[in-house]
């Protein structure tokens, strides 16, 4: 039967993952995702779990899912629809079945399609497929449950751990399907459950049986993937998700300058892996602290920050708006502080498992009076460690807090990353006060750029006093003068308007008559429109901002240059807002979603399309 297996050579396949919160879907896709971006494949992926700490079991509203889009070149989204479904209940077949594309592979395990479940599930009849007009075809049907449990059936393991296993037989079938080497898998789990051998053990035995069940029945309605490797850059490479390559930016950053790193943060969705990571490195000079509460994060930092550390403080919307008081308090002093801001959906609690983009105003003008600092968004899961190094970098090199900028769905998400050399990148200087000023020097004397220069605890001769009343310019001492107040106003703003950024780049059609513009973690679904376009004769570019204040130099050039110009954002138009007020006589055509959800392509280049042809 295996000479009849037909085999298909594609560019890029997706696989989505999903079923109960509890089935184990975000590890199986992270252990696959691992898997092929071992192997040299690009990839991107896309988390999708409830906000419930544990919906009912089968229940519609307590899906978990993960998708992964693997690809021989580089893919830039975790693609719209996938290629193999795996639906590891009667509810996830249910609500996953829309992002499967309409000749996906369904791999369901039929033992979790018994009447009590279909009944959950909100099916009206037995014949699940045939009411949702699915061909059994194309669907490999397997008792799941019954097979792991003949599989563990010595193991001395109970019945409920035996089930938790049931996610490594699907992961083994699906890499079966994409011939991939299960040795990677084995590490992975030795590793995970170096503590459980018996655990891992379990899980490895579960997977060979998945991926040899895959190769003795040779389903009919499977097809074989081969997504064949093409790295452009010789490298080590690891799969990472933003949040971790976030803390490792920040970690390179600190490493760099010569400074301690210090981390003060109080727990929320989804910002609180970059405090999980950053805690494991206590050996490479970092100092956690979870606080009481986000202002309490944010204060530590700032202490820190006097103190002579790197300080970051880390969360999401609700906590910037805890933390803008004492993010105030670093403005005044001019200290460095590295604001990281994950967004999720909103407002209030809003939907925080989810991805939104409508943080940015608050950042930009979230606090009470003139309180300029720089904003920086990063454009994808494994750009998150750039961004957060050139975060530290304008910081420390500024004297002034930054706002990073990722959101959920860059955070969860993952990339094949390439492991980067520390001496590559550029040197970070804080502008520590010269020693030939001990005995005139004073807090707020500025370096040629305007920046405050910056004195450590514990310099003799450069004992000084910082605080949230304004200062004298020239003696440091609190004052109440108008003029006074005016000047130091100017002088904030002035250093940040000092600051060089790198010019915004313009790709695709040279001569475009529709540019397309964004920020931040939509990059990848607008560049895959915009080359879609293109490979269609229609004459696009893009622009996508990751620096946001100051805007590039070039900015109000490039937007004024083109005919037509979209700006697509995942808010009500916050970009478009900030870019009309800066930008003079710029009206640009909109694209807005707030929908919680990745950018879906389709969608994206149906509403361009319809732009170009006005």
């Amino acid at each position: 039967m295996a000479e009849n297996l037909e085999i298909k050579e594609l560019d890029s396949v997706a696989v989505r993952f999903s079923g109960d919160s509890g089935d184990g879907m975000q590890l199986a896709g992270n252990i696959f995702s691992t898997v092929s971006a071992t192997v040299g494949n690009s990839i991107s992926t896309f988390p999708d779990y409830p906000a419930d700490i544990r919906a009912p079991q089968g229940s519609l509203t307590g899906v978990s899912g993960f998708q992964v889009n693997i690809g021989a070149g580089k893919v830039y989204t975790p693609g719209d629809f996938c290629d193999v479904l795996v639906a590891m209940n009667a509810a996830a077949l249910k609500t996953q079945y829309k992002y499967a594309k309409p000749n996906a592979t369904i791999i369901i395990d039929t033992d979790s399609f018994q009447e009590k479940d279909l009944e959950k599930a909100a099916f009206k009849t037995p014949d699940y497929l045939g009411e949702m007009g699915i061909d059994p075809d194309r669907v490999i049907a397997c008792n799941i449950t019954q097979m792991v449990k003949d599989c563990l059936a010595d193991s001395g393991m109970d019945n409920k751990s035996m089930l938790k296993c049931r996610n490594m037989f699907a992961l083994g079938l699906v890499c079966w399907l994409f011939s991939r080497d299960l040795d990677i898998a084995f590490n992975f789990l030795k590793e995970k459950f170096a503590k459980k051998p018996g655990v891992a053990e379990a899980n490895i035995k579960v997977i060979q049986a998945g991926y040899d069940f895959g190769h003795n029945t040779h389903s009919s309605a499977a097809n074989v993937y081969r997504i064949e490797t093409k790295v452009k850059e010789p490298g080590r490479y690891m799969d990472i998700t933003g949040n971790k390559a976030t803390a490792y930016g920040f970690i390179a950053a600190a490493e760099k300058a010569g400074l301690k790193l210090y981390l003060g943060s109080y727990p929320i969705t989804p910002a609180t892996d970059v405090l999980h990571e950053l805690s494991k490195h206590k050996s490479l000079g970092v100092t956690t602290v979870q606080c009481e509460d986000e202002i309490a994060g944010c204060a530590s930092a700032v202490g820190a920050s006097f103190a002579g550390a790197l300080a970051v403080t880390s969360t999401s919307g609700p906590g910037i708006c805890l933390k803008s008081e004492a993010m105030n308090l670093a403005v005044i002093m001019e200290l460095p502080l590295v604001v990281l801001d994950v967004q999720r959906g909103g407002p209030a609690t809003g939907l925080p498992t989810k991805s939104e983009q409508t943080d940015l105003l608050q950042c930009l003008f979230g606090r009470n009076g003139e309180s300029p600092l720089p904003v920086i968004a990063a454009t994808s899961p494994t750009d998150c460690f750039d961004a957060a190094y050139n975060a530290c970098k304008i910081a420390l090199e500024h004297m002034t807090p930054v706002v990073l900028l990722t959101d959920a769905y860059v955070a969860n998400g993952s990339g094949a990353f390439k492991l980067p050399n520390l001496a590559e990148f550029p040197a970070i200087n804080p502008p520590y006060v010269p020693e030939e000023l001990k005995g005139t020097w004073t807090p707020y004397m500025r370096a040629e750029n305007g920046t405050r220069y910056w004195a450590v605890p514990g310099r003799e001769g450069f004992q000084h006093i910082l605080g949230g009343l304004e200062k004298d310019d020239k003696t440091g001492a609190i004052s109440t003068n108008p003029e006074n107040h005016d000047l130091m106003t100017r002088k904030r703003q002035a250093k940040i308007n000092n600051i060089v950024v790198p010019d915004l780049e313009v790709i695709g059609d040279k001569d475009a008559e529709l540019l397309i513009v964004g920020f931040g973690g939509t990059y990848g679904h607008l560049r895959a429109a915009m080359e879609e376009m293109n490979a269609s004769g229609k004459k696009v570019a893009m622009a996508h901002f990751k620096y946001i204040n100051p805007l590039p130099e070039n900015a109000s050039e490039v937007l004024k240059k083109y005919k037509k110009v979209v700006v697509a954002e995942q808010n009500m138009g916050q970009l478009a807002a900030f870019l009309r007020m800066k930008v003079d006589g710029f009206v640009p055509y909109q694209f807005n979603q707030v929908k919680g959800q990745p950018f879906v392509v389709n969608e994206l280049v149906e509403a361009f399309t319809e732009i170009y042809n006005k």
